[in-house]
């Protein structure tokens, strides 16, 4: 398996991006400098990482998101290809329109860094086919734009379409606003496009796959990858 890790100016969480993929799950991750025009050979995911790409100017990810490299990242999900965007990352495929909505500034105006309680909404996807709907992760989270928003008619259709992935819940897998720590419209954390195959989401799964890191919720998620594959 093959993975791209675009990295931009003010990118930050590539390298655990690179580690998750690389060191532990042995694929083939190669990082893309943002002013190339395209993946590399036989991608087969591309793994938008979390960051400041661009110092957060004008909108977090709005500049990135016009970046040479975004061409064929949006070529390669069209075409069907796996894309995978964490917080900035989330950002980035949200103003490149590759998913619907936008992530605002938290509703406690604060950059949030804490370990989170996310539910599985759904587990048809590539990405989370080692997980069970319902089950609960937890998972660092670490932004000050994760707020995620979407006018009513959208918010009515991506609900409509099974289209968030994960929401923010407590241990025993509760939704509300008590627990939705940045204020993201209906606890969405992670979102799907309509096809299945671009997937984003705001907690870092890549910085919970091994026991010194503090968890292993995010494990399944790369393993759900690794299955996705063997399969094609």
């Amino acid at each position: 398996m093959r993975v791209a890790v675009p990295v931009f100016p003010g990118s930050n969480c590539d390298h655990d991006a690179l580690h998750a993929c690389g060191t532990v799950m042995g694929w083939d991750t190669i990082p893309v400098w943002h002013q190339e025009t395209a993946l590399p050979a036989n991608t087969d995911l591309v793994f938008v990482p979390g960051g400041f790409s661009y110092g957060d100017y004008l909108r977090c990810g709005a500049i990135a998101a016009l970046s040479p490299i975004m061409g064929d990242i949006k070529r390669h999900a069209e075409n069907g290809g796996l894309v995978f965007g964490v917080c900035n990352g989330f950002q980035i495929l949200c103003e490149a329109h590759l998913l619907p909505g936008a992530l605002l500034r938290n509703d406690t105006l604060r950059f949030i860094h804490k370990w989170v309680h996310l539910r599985v909404e759904r587990n048809s996807l590539p990405f989370t086919s080692s997980l069970k709907a319902g089950q609960v992760i937890c998972v660092p989270m670490a932004h000050a734009e994760g707020n995620y928003t979407l006018d009513e008619g959208g918010l009515a259709d991506l609900e409509a379409r099974n289209g968030v992935a994960f929401r923010y819940c407590d241990a025993a897998g509760a939704v509300g606003e008590d627990h939705t720590p940045n204020g993201a419209a209906n606890a969405i954390a992670g979102i799907t496009n309509l096809r299945g195959n671009v997937l984003g989401m705001m907690p870092h799964p890549e910085r919970a796959v091994e026991a010194a890191m503090g968890g292993l919720d995010g494990l399944p998620i790369f393993q759900s990858l690794a299955a996705a594959f063997t399969k094609a």
